[in-house]
């Protein structure tokens, strides 16, 4: 309760703070743009101060983050409207028309956005331009994790799974899922990411990187307390010891002793931008921070909620390990896992995708209109931000009926019809890591079938949404070795 009041007592002060800003510097809105002619979307600004954020973070701490969507499509009955959110006018775009424009016109009519409070944590040197650090990011990103690159990693994640369930899992008879699955994703993520691999160093990460993580999307207050502070603190030290493995990598590069296509770190390095430029070396360490996020975080909660969704469904459980123990059962003694048996995981895969259409790691995002535009007979104005979510499709019974049952035949055949299923965006900003997270999670639902049966140690387990699902109690369950 006393986090709640701190986060809470934040979030009024900066948000006086921002309308005496907004009040005195910047234009208000009212329901026309200038002439009157063209209607802004249906809506409301909500609370003075604050707008309507608390409500739409209390969602999220209640578990139901598509209540507030839902409330406000049924409310105005337009698949765009707007809102006020973190301090600003936020129109939010619906459906797989609305998921299709955002994704459709990245860096024509639209640009990624980012709350305050990520930009400072990740801020980018003044020698590249945000733009053009991204487009070289992706398209290193693109390289290095597309699925032909990414065969060369199965053997690893394999060989890493088998020691985390045999030292984490094996001969215990109860355990808790969410921190194992933080634990799983994040010594992968920094070995295939940076080659670090030692325990101890990991571990030297890790607690920092929680911090920052539960930090990142918060009131950009850096006063002694507040979750802020504690995430730039972290990453202030997590960036320090990421530029010394950097400096070293680089030593190592020009000596020969590393590898240019050993990692994510190297494949940096070593591209340049269209004038022979290379990244700055604290630029480098902010992205492989974002990479760490993006490939542990959203990953632990899915792995987690597999654990959950093949715990309350014999069924689907019964399907899954069929499928893995027929692959199980055609290795030889000590073979490890190969695309080949990867591409066999058809059942499983539909099981994962149906686990991230009901709880999918990632929300939505935000985008920022980069001019006046027109949508759906409404007018965008320049410089508001614009929100896409996942449950405006996921959750919509037009979409996929019967939305709430658990149904992996849904991605049979052609699957879903396009930008309905978004768990990983889609179009030009389509999340690079998709591949990744499809391996990642498949080798943990193989190690995990093959050897364990489990239940649910609590039953009605409450989910909290902040800002990626996580059941309240860490999901403890009891195993039973196969």
């Amino acid at each position: 309760m006393e986090l709640l009041f701190v986060f809470v007592l934040c979030l009024f002060v900066s948000s006086v703070l921002l309308f005496l800003h907004l009040l005195f510097f910047k234009n208000k809105h009212s329901s026309f743009v200038s002439g009157g002619e063209e209607p802004l979307p249906p809506g409301g600004s909500g609370w003075p101060f604050v707008g309507e954020s608390l409500e739409f973070l209390s969602t999220g701490w209640k578990g139901h983050p598509e209540k507030f969507i839902y409330d406000r499509l049924k409310k105005f009955s337009s698949p765009v409207f707007r809102t006020h959110l973190l301090g600003e006018q936020v129109a939010v775009f619906c459906g797989a028309n609305g998921n299709k424009f955002l994704f459709s016109n990245e860096n024509k009519l639209v640009q990624s956005w980012w709350p305050s409070s990520v930009d400072k944590i990740f801020p980018t040197s003044a020698q590249t331009s945000f733009k053009k650090e991204s487009i070289r990011m992706r398209k290193i990103l693109t390289n290095v994790l597309k699925a032909e690159a990414l065969q060369l990693y199965i053997g690893i994640m394999d060989r890493m799974a088998r020691r985390h369930f045999a030292e984490k899992w094996e001969n215990k008879q109860e355990v808790t899922v969410f921190p194992l699955t933080k634990s799983y994703t994040f010594l992968l993520a920094c070995k295939i990411f940076i080659s670090v691999e030692d325990p101890i160093h990991v571990n030297r990460f890790a607690e920092p990187f929680n911090v920052l993580v539960s930090g990142l999307i918060s009131m950009p207050i850096e006063l002694p307390g507040t979750q802020f502070f504690r995430a730039m603190k972290a990453s202030r030290f997590l960036r320090k010891e990421l530029v010394s493995i950097i400096k070293q990598r680089k030593i190592d590069l020009s000596e020969g002793k590393a590898s240019p296509t050993q990692d994510i770190l190297s494949h940096m390095l070593l591209t340049s931008d269209e004038n022979g430029g290379f990244m700055h070396e604290m630029d480098v360490a902010n992205k492989i921070l974002g990479l760490l996020i993006g490939g542990h975080d959203t990953a632990s909660s899915a792995c987690t909620f597999v654990v959950k969704y093949l715990s309350e469904l014999p069924r689907i459980y019964q399907g899954v390990y069929k499928e893995q123990i027929e692959i199980a059962n055609s290795k030889g003694p000590g073979e490890m896992l190969n695309w080949d048996d990867i591409q066999k995981m058809k059942y499983s895969w539909n099981v994962a995708c149906e686990v991230l259409r009901l709880s999918p790691p990632l929300q939505g995002a935000f985008r920022e209109a980069m001019s006046d535009f027109m949508y759906n007979g409404f007018s965008i104005p320049k410089g508001w931000k614009l929100y896409w979510c996942s449950s405006s499709t996921h959750l919509n019974p037009d979409v996929f009926p019967d939305p709430r049952k658990f149904d992996p035949s849904r991605f049979e055949g052609d699957g879903p019809a396009p930008y309905t299923f978004v768990p990983f965006g889609g179009g030009p900003r389509m999340c690079p890591g998709k591949e990744y997270a499809r391996l990642e999670i498949l080798v943990f639902m193989h190690h995990l079938v093959t050897r364990f049966r489990w239940d649910k140690i609590v039953p009605d387990e409450e989910i909290v949404v902040n800002p990626i699902p996580i059941p309240t109690k860490g999901l403890p369950i009891r195993l039973y070795p196969r």
